[in-house]
């Protein structure tokens, strides 16, 4: 029995894989360059969900400075700006898009995301629901004093302590 039709084959298959004459073939390296795309493309979509759920967070945070200044004393109280805020803050709380802002795979890079958001998802949805449902109905009626900023404050911070105790990094 003669392997020649055999290698006859395997010498016509061998430049998409590798030859002499061809090292590390055409296919291969089509396969690589393939490959490396779909990586860096997967790992921009993410550093894209990852900045802009870190906006979201970041302007919120923004509008509940004033907000827990007015709270706790420090600033006095002003309609105007308790208004102003919690309106930013319910523009904000309303781009809590989960599936847009936490997609799978969203872990790596910058974040302070924890894989438990992805492990208990309903729950992180739920979470985000409450918290966008919370802030809407405190902006839908401006507190008319410090002990209101402080109830609202209160209602709110609920939902921000119990997400961010089981889902995010904690901060040292």
């Amino acid at each position: 029995m003669t392997r020649e039709p055999f290698l006859g084959h395997y010498h016509a298959v061998t430049p998409l894989i590798s030859s002499p004459e061809h090292p590390g073939g055409w296919l291969m390296k089509r396969l690589f360059v393939a490959g490396a795309l779909l990586a860096v493309t997967a790992s921009l979509s993410f550093a894209g969900a990852v900045e802009d759920r870190q906006a979201v967070m970041k302007s919120m945070g923004k509008a509940l400075g004033p907000l827990a200044a007015i709270a706790k004393g420090e600033n006095a109280f002003d309609a105007g700006v308790v208004e102003q805020n919690l309106t930013a803050l319910n523009e904000a709380a309303q781009k809590l898009d989960v599936a847009a802002l936490f997609p799978e795979g969203s872990t790596t890079g910058e974040t302070e995301a924890l894989p438990a958001i992805w492990e208990n998802m309903a729950d992180f949805q739920e979470r985000a629901d409450k918290l966008k449902a919370d802030v809407a109905e405190v902006a839908s009626a401006v507190p008319a004093d410090q002990a209101g900023v402080q109830a609202a404050l209160g209602k709110i911070g609920q939902n921000c302590g119990g997400c961010h105790e089981n889902y995010r990094m904690k901060k040292n």
